[in-house]
C-alpha cells in the first residue's frame, strides 16, 4: 500500500488562543492569596467546610501541599506561555 505524498507531509495546526485561558493562572493564584497562613485557621477551614477536625501537624502538612501544587501550577502555565511564545517569534 503506497501512501500519497500528501499523507506525508507534516502540517502543524496551530490551534487558536482560547478565549478562557486567563481562568488557568486566577484559580491558582487566587486559592495561594486566600491559603490562611497560620495551621489553626487551616483546621478551622477544614472543619467548617467538611465537618472533620484535624491536628495542627497534619494542617501544617495540609498547607505546604497546597502552596506546592498551586506553585507547581503556576510554573506550568508559564512555561506552556513562554513555550507559546518561543514559538510565535
Amino acid at each position: 500500500m503506497k501512501m500519497r505524498a500528501c499523507c506525508q507531509s507534516r502540517i502543524q495546526v496551530r490551534r487558536p488562543a482560547s478565549r478562557l485561558g486567563w481562568v488557568g493562572w486566577l484559580v491558582p493564584g487566587v486559592v495561594l492569596a486566600l491559603v490562611p497562613k497560620c495551621p489553626a485557621c487551616v483546621v478551622g477551614y477544614v472543619a467548617l467546610a467538611t465537618g472533620i477536625g484535624i491536628s495542627l501537624p497534619m494542617a501544617a502538612f495540609l498547607r505546604s501541599v497546597l502552596v506546592g501544587v498551586c506553585l507547581v501550577a503556576l510554573g506550568v502555565l508559564l512555561a506552556r506561555a513562554m513555550r507559546a511564545k518561543r514559538g510565535r517569534a
